[in-house]
């Protein structure tokens, strides 16, 4: 049969199982690998969520979320652990019913985020206030301590919980947390001394050693690489995705939010760097007098510094650790270990200070979130414990931890029958008896007080004379070889059955969740879990206050030979306590499943979740589930999603909601036996008859989405052409009136135009007598002359300023008097010129012509020129007058000087500037040595050709002679830098043309050529970096022809 994967509108799959047609192991797999391809890890069966665990982030938690399933009830939204806490949360503050949260599943499958997020959502819909929220986070922050001394990397997850914890959180009245209590179930202390290749020791051993400053180790005694420590397994350190560094920080300050003082942080730490310590200490061979085998410690630094760290001394602590007091009640005696019963003993000590100690931390979070006796309250209980185990080699962990997940799955179908029981007899329905395998048998077989495996093995744990596990077995064989539910290879061989997986050493029992194999190596040396006095009586002996308190059998006034239960025994007590914890509160199941061993996100591996399938008892709990009746749901719900099937009942019902429901089935013609009416409830027996109903209406949806369609193209056509009906008349009206409008006003304008006439020729017929034939014109000629008289009155009144830079002039008031306007303004301002030109000193006419000429050579095209316009031109800068040597000069007849200033010379053979006097008369240039005052060249101002100058700030330019002058004596172009480059070019410039009656071409270029004899240098001028006003010059040789500067 195919599997019908979508029940509802927008799922994926089969959102509740109990809905599954075909109800088989195939089905359910397909079912679930569905929903996980898509993301879709929540699947409910009734009120139990599987989650499957992802291994990926996704983006279905948080405030929006919360929030959204805060205001639904159970079945409103997609199945999600949201739903259900909400509906234990709200069970337990509206109606006062305790509450527990059962979260089980194997290593990996997610338990832990499981809690959290239940924890979290409680602790985000529950009250408010400062107390309140103190309560929340001191909850909350007992997480990440449990983990970090708890949880341990394994092969099968990077943060498996390695104790079974059930977390009782208690509220008051309104539903706001007052505090609550932890309890642990057998942490896996073996863990501290060996781990199996691939896995971690505890979370906090690693975190310590990376996260604590050096300062925190010294003190510690200890390294911080994790290589150094026996107790760490030395090829795993690092997890991926894991800062321990980090994760330090966060269990220290977890710590301090719980209530734990500096003090006592401190000497946790103390104590597990004691335990790493530990297990560095070596033991040696050593023989007694008598040659018996003895033991003795190889490096006695190890121990001295763990008796320094707590008070104790290294003797003391040797001799504890290498030997045995066997006391009776009338004597003591001293016997020596060799070194397997030492190492032993080393062990037993480690394991038992790190499992006292994590006790310890429970109980001290007890004392800080624990509630006052006075306070009426209700209970949230959430369990996360170890699932079921099926491993290659299964000890005595494996044989507990089963056990309790027997006892655990006792509770679920009991608990699952009642609350089915108890909601026929709400509703008034017979209950039918369901048959189902009940388990107890196999809870018996462990459990029993004379007659269980744990009551046998505590028996031979106390038997005098020789004992082992194999006598252990051999016990076993023995009283159960006829059970029903236990192997092992003596009954097989009875019963001649020949199975080679069986162990001579091994037995088998048949759990719910399948046959497992348990191996009895160690069963004795585990319950019995021994430490020998002498280490007790030492540590208690100890000065360090936490490790002195957890030996408390250590004090001699407490002393008792009585010897102290055993593992077994506490555990069977821990779990019957447990169980009639659960059994009087509401029960909620989580189950969770692990999709593929690799951890990897998108893998779903079918055989390893069959396997979790069969652990977990799913499809047994779907047949629990659907042994009545497979769907129920509250008449109005009912009737708001199936009323459309009726004619009766649709589109409006005014009766009552059964009656409704009612009506809606009895048109459907279904059998009566699939139908079962309650009280406020209607019970459908088979999903095939909800399938049934889910069809017909996905048809009878068609059917009115094809009405609604129908109807709504219908209105749609029908306004659309009353639209375009009222905006053609609307059209219309305005066209008729637009036309008579326009038609009236061509008539009005007609008649005007027609009486203006008649008037006019009247008017001409009246008064022609009394005018003369040419009134018209001189009438007009008034007029303009009037307007022209009175505008250059105006103007003689408001005149402009007599300021030459001054353009203002009055506009005409006239378009007619425009031309006469402006060629009255041109006359206004050359008058206002010539009176200005009138007005200046022959000097002052002479240096406005060489800004003019300056203007003309250099403006819009060199950067300096703007900086030289105000700036007057003096030109002698040397103080000429003062200076007789300079006067003496060749060429220096020539009067007057016309520029005289210090230049720079540049050199053309290596860029480097040298400084010169440059003057400037009617005929020549004379460069002179500014040392000497001796003449160094006279070049005559018609040997010039002209001058090239850069568009930069800077100085630089080149005087640019003739081929003959070369020829005479002249080396070549002169490159020359000026501080007054524009007042010099614009005086060279007129002394050529007034000595040649030639215009001296001047050159604006940043790449030019400069002339010698042999020939010539290309020089390219580049801006630099800087840019202030004095512009420095760099000057650099690029070869032989090429220099290039730099402005700066």
């Amino acid at each position: 049969a195919s599997l019908d994967m979508s029940l509802l509108d927008g799922s994926v799959g089969v959102e509740d199982l109990v809905l599954l047609e075909p109800l088989v192991e195939e089905s359910l797999l397909k079912n679930l690998q569905l929903r996980y391809e898509n993301k879709e890890i929540y699947t409910y069966i009734g009120n139990v969520v599987i989650s499957v665990n992802p291994y990926q982030q996704l983006p279905i938690y948080g405030p929006e979320f919360i929030a959204s399933y805060r205001d639904c009830i159970f079945y409103e939204l997609k199945p999600h652990i949201y739903a259900l806490a909400n509906v234990a949360y709200q069970s337990l503050r509206d109606r006062g019913r305790d509450q527990c949260i059962l979260i089980t599943g194997e290593s990996g499958a997610g338990k832990t985020e499981a809690s959290k997020l239940v924890m979290s959502y409680v602790a985000a819909v529950c009250g408010k206030g400062e107390q309140v929220n103190s309560v929340k986070e001191q909850l909350l922050q007992s997480n990440p301590v449990l983990e970090a001394f708890g949880n341990a990397k394994t092969i099968r997850n990077n943060n498996s919980s390695r104790f079974g914890k059930y977390m009782d959180i208690e509220f008051d009245f309104k539903g706001s947390p007052l505090g609550g209590v932890i309890t642990n179930y057998l942490l896996e202390k073996s863990r501290v001394v060996k781990q199996l290749k691939g896995e971690r020791n505890f979370h906090i051993f690693y975190q310590l050693l990376a996260g604590a400053d050096a300062q925190l180790l010294k003190a510690l005694k200890l390294e911080r690489d994790a290589k150094s420590y026996a107790y760490l397994n030395q090829e795993v350190f690092r997890v991926d995705g894991v800062d321990d560094a980090a994760s330090f920080q966060v269990v220290q300050n977890a710590m301090t939010v719980i209530g734990f003082s500096e003090k006592e942080i401190r000497q946790v730490l103390e104590v597990i760097s004691l335990v790493l310590k530990l297990g560095n200490v070596e033991v040696a061979d050593e023989y007694q007098a008598n040659g018996i085998p003895a033991s003795g410690i190889r490096d006695g630094t190890g121990i001295q510094e763990i008796g320094e760290m707590v008070g104790l001394s290294s003797g003391e602590l040797e001799r504890a650790l290498c030997s045995r007091t066997m006391e009776t009640a009338k004597e003591k005696v001293v016997t020596a270990l060799n070194v397997i019963q030492a190492q032993y003993a080393r062990d037993a000590l480690a394991k038992n200070i790190y499992s006292r100690l994590f006790n310890w931390i429970v109980n001290r979070i007890n004392e800080s979130i624990k509630v006052g006796t006075g306070e009426k309250k209700v209970v949230m209980g959430v369990l996360d414990i170890y699932g079921f185990e099926i491993l290659e080699d299964n000890s005595f962990e494996q044989f507990v931890i089963n056990y309790c997940n027997e006892k655990l799955q006792q509770v679920f179908i009991e608990m699952t029958l009642k609350e089915e029981q108890e909601e026929y007899k709400r509703e008034g329905i017979p209950w039918t008896k369901v048959d189902y395998f009940d388990n107890g048998i196999i809870c018996n077989l462990i459990e029993h007080n004379q007659r269980g495996i744990l009551a046998m093995l505590d028996e031979e744990c106390l038997r005098p004379g020789v004992v082992s596990d194999s006598t252990f077995l051999a016990k076993l064989n023995q009283q159960f070889s006829k059970h029903g539910h236990y192997e092992s290879k003596v009954t097989q061989n009875a019963q001649h059955q020949y199975d080679r997986t069986m162990g001579l050493s091994c037995f088998r029992i048949c759990h719910y969740a399948g046959k497992v194999t348990y191996n009895v190596t160690n069963f004795i040396d585990k319950n019995n879990d021994l430490l020998f006095r002498d280490l007790s009586q030492t540590m208690w002996k100890a000065q360090h206050p936490l490790l002195r308190s957890l030996f408390p059998e250590g004090d001699p006034k407490q002393a008792s030979l009585k010897r102290p239960p055993t593992a077994g025994a506490q555990f069977k007590s821990s779990v019957a306590i447990l169980m009639k914890n659960l059994y009087s509160k509401n029960p909620n199941y989580i189950r969770c499943i692990k999709p593929n061993e690799h951890q990897q996100r998108g893998q779903f591996s079918s055989d390893l979740v069959a396997t979790q399938a069969r652990y977990l008892g799913l499809l047994e709990n779907v047949r629990v589930r659907r042994a009545g009746y497979a769907h129920r749901q509250v008449y109005r719900s009912f009737l708001e999603r199936y009323r459309l099937l009726s004619c009766s009942t649709w589109p409006r019902w005014n009766g009552g909601d059964r009656e409704g429901v009612e009506k809606v089935l009895g048109e459907l013609s279904l059998s009566s036996e699939e139908l079962a009416f309650g009280k406020t409830k209607i019970f459908i027996r088979s999903p095939k008859t909800l399938f049934h109903l889910e069809e017909q209406r996905r048809l009878r949806l068609q059917q009115l989405a094809t009405l609604i369609q129908k109807t709504y193209r219908g209105w749609r056509c029908r306004t659309h052409y009353q639209l375009m009906r009222k905006s053609q008349i609307l059209i219309s009206s305005w066209f008729r009136g637009n036309m008579q409008k326009k038609r009236y006003d061509k008539m009005k304008a007609s008649a005007l135009l027609i009486q203006a006439f008649v008037r006019g020729w009247k008017a001409r017929k009246n008064y022609r007598k009394y005018f003369r034939s040419g009134a018209a014109l001189t009438l007009a000629n008034f007029i303009y002359k009037s307007i022209v008289q009175k505008f250059l009155l105006n103007l003689r009144d408001n005149l402009p300023s007599t300021n030459v830079l001054d353009n203002k002039w009055p506009v005409a008031p006239y378009k007619f008097l425009s031309t006469a306007s402006q060629e009255l303004r041109r006359l206004f301002h050359q008058w206002k010129c010539k009176k200005f030109r009138d007005q200046l000193s022959p000097k002052r006419i002479e240096i406005l012509r060489e800004k003019l000429c300056a203007s003309e050579l250099l403006k819009g095209k060199k950067a300096s020129y703007p900086q030289s316009v105000p700036i007057p031109f003096h030109g002698d800068y040397i103080g000429l007058q003062g200076n007789p040597k300079l006067q003496k000069l060749k060429g220096m007849e020539e009067r007057p000087v016309l520029m005289a200033e210090t230049v720079r010379k540049v050199n053309r053979g290596n860029g480097k500037t040298s400084s010169r006097i440059l003057l400037l008369t009617k005929g020549h240039v004379i460069l002179t040595d500014t040392r000497k005052s001796q003449t160094k060249f006279v070049i005559g101002l018609d040997s010039v050709t002209g001058v090239s100058v850069t568009s930069l700030k800077d100085g630089l330019f080149i005087l640019h002679l003739n081929e003959a002058t070369m020829s005479v004596g002249s080396k070549g172009d002169l490159l020359l830098v000026s501080d007054h480059v524009v007042e010099l070019l614009t005086k060279v410039y007129q002394a050529v043309l007034n000595a040649t009656q030639r215009q001296l071409p001047v050159t604006v270029t940043d790449k030019f050529s400069v002339r010698f004899k042999e020939s010539s240098v290309a020089v390219k001028v580049i801006q630099g970096p800087g840019g202030d006003e004095k512009s420095k010059l760099s000057c650099k040789k690029k070869g032989s022809h090429c220099l290039e500067v730099t402005v700066q």
